[in-house]
């Protein structure tokens, strides 16, 4: 099917020229009526004159009157339509005669025949006029017809009024079919066509990809409608397009957490027989160093040298337990264990372990969470926070400060230090085993890998979160089983606490 172009096109080729095409056919017809009826007027006009002088002409030919039939037809001759007038006797002769000659009956039978036909009307053309004349037999006092009378009329001025008729009805024909075109497009445009180009042209950049996007809904009820149809449609689209990236990027996340999980998993297997391997002989040889270290006199130059061999040794194990601990997926043992007392616990450990004796750490728990307990393995938990705690307390120029808040679904636990904080390039690494920020020898780089494995065993998240002003923030969120929420007092569930960092 060929395509029909603008919808303008299309209204004028299906609208317009056949609307045309009716007004100039009723036009047409109605010129052609208007003529038929004045050619009739004109014929009964002329038809008219001819019986109001048929009598007195009839009775002077019954009286062989020539004068009176001459001045009859000098009579009918001043009347400004009259072309001219004749009066033939039985014979078809002529007898009398006003105006031009008419050569219509030259010849006497054409007289005679039209005598004996009676009334009749025809047309002729009269030294280049068109004229129309009229027949009428004449009859005497017996019904005998005594003659016939002619009356013709000049139709040149009919002739131009009609060609200027017909040239006005053409022009406002076209007239009105310029007015139509014109009107039908400004209609067009004002009701439509700026309402569908203002539409299309939205359309082209949604086309192209862009969201946020919509079309105008303006104009007739139908292009609203189609307006809001569309928008519907590109909000669902939209709406499918972001669902199919966030699909998109939870299979990316999933398939990093995978690959990151088998690494995990592989690097565990390797740390659980370095850990077995080099357990025995490194506890043999630290016996066997403590052995001869006491069997030594304390000012012997070999007692310097052993208690040095002893502080590596202590070294080399506390790596082989956190390998150890990093290899460890055990079963939890969970049990009720109040928040409080744990939390300072951990606290009183690493200051122990702290590297300067004037580092503050400050511990936020509101009064609702005092008597808080939580369903957790309290090893692994002490374990997580111990070494989110030490690298504070290695990292902070003057404070550490652990806060707590409670939420209807999670406890949030954060460890904050006022130290340089983590550099961006090193985000990424952060939790990964054996990365570590810390100068050579004193770091393993396994403290928050062991950490964030504690943490996700017990179902929760621990990840970087941005510092207020700087240093390095910490976020535990771990969910409330069934046992801490039914340890949960009313208050306890309703009042949150509020972090002060």
């Amino acid at each position: 099917m060929q395509r029909l172009g603008s919808l303008r096109n299309a209204v004028l080729l299906f609208v317009l020229l056949p609307l045309l095409g009716i007004l100039v056919g009723l036009g047409m017809l109605g010129l052609r009526e208007l003529e038929g009826q004045m050619t009739r007027r004109l014929q009964d006009d002329i038809e008219l004159v001819a019986r109001s002088i048929r009598l007195p002409i009839a009775a002077a030919m019954v009286r062989d009157d020539t004068d009176a039939v001459q001045e009859a037809l000098d009579s009918v001759f001043q009347i400004d339509q009259v072309f001219g007038a004749y009066v033939y006797d039985r014979a078809g002769a002529r007898v009398a005669t006003s105006g031009p000659c008419s050569p219509l009956l030259e010849r006497r039978r054409d007289a005679r025949a039209l005598t004996a036909e009676g009334t009749q009307g025809s047309f002729e053309e009269r030294r280049g006029r068109e004229v129309f004349s009229f027949f009428l037999p004449l009859f005497d006092g017996a019904g005998q017809v005594v003659g016939l009378l002619q009356v013709t009329r000049d139709l040149s001025r009919f002739q131009d009024y009609l060609e200027r008729l017909r040239w006005l009805g053409s022009s406002a024909l076209g007239l009105l079919a310029v007015v139509f075109v014109l009107v039908v497009l400004i209609g067009h445009h004002r009701a439509v066509g700026r309402h569908v180009r203002g539409l299309t042209g939205a359309m082209e950049p949604i086309g192209t990809g862009e969201s946020g996007l919509r079309v105008p809904e303006r104009g007739p009820d139908e292009l609203r409608r189609l307006g809001a149809s569309v928008n519907a449609m590109i909000a669902r689209w939209e709406a499918s397009e972001h669902r199919l990236r966030d699909q998109r990027a939870r299979e990316a996340q999933l398939e990093r957490e995978l690959r990151q999980s088998e690494k995990l998993a592989a690097i565990g297997r390797l740390a659980a027989g370095l850990a077995h391997e080099l357990g025995t002989p490194l506890g043999s040889v630290a016996g066997r160093a403590q052995r001869a270290a006491r069997q030594l006199p304390p000012e012997s130059p070999a007692q310097g040298e052993l208690t040095q061999l002893l502080a590596e040794l202590g070294r080399v194990e506390r790596i082989v337990r956190e390998l150890l601990d990093f290899a460890r997926q055990g079963v939890l043992n969970r049990r009720l264990v109040e928040l409080a007392p744990l939390i300072k616990g951990v606290v009183a450990r690493s200051r122990q372990a702290a590297p300067r004796d004037d580092l503050q750490v400050e511990v936020a728990l509101a009064e609702q969470l005092a008597g808080l307990k939580l369903d957790v393995d309290p090893l692994r938990l002490e374990q997580a926070l111990g070494n989110l705690l030490d690298n504070a307390l290695q990292a902070a120029t003057h404070q550490v400060w652990i806060s707590a808040e409670l939420t209807e679904e999670q406890l949030l636990l954060r460890v904050a230090d006022d130290g340089p904080g983590v550099m961006p390039e090193a985000v990424e690494r952060l939790f990964e085993p054996f990365f570590t920020t810390k100068p050579a020898g004193q770091g393993t780089g396994l403290g928050l890998a062991v950490a964030r494995a504690a943490i996700a065993e017990h179902g929760g998240h621990l990840w970087l979160a941005p510092a207020a002003e700087q240093g390095a923030c910490f976020l535990i969120a771990l969910p409330l089983s069934g046992d801490t929420r039914a340890a949960l007092s009313p208050p306890e569930r309703l009042a949150p606490a509020a972090l002060p960092h």
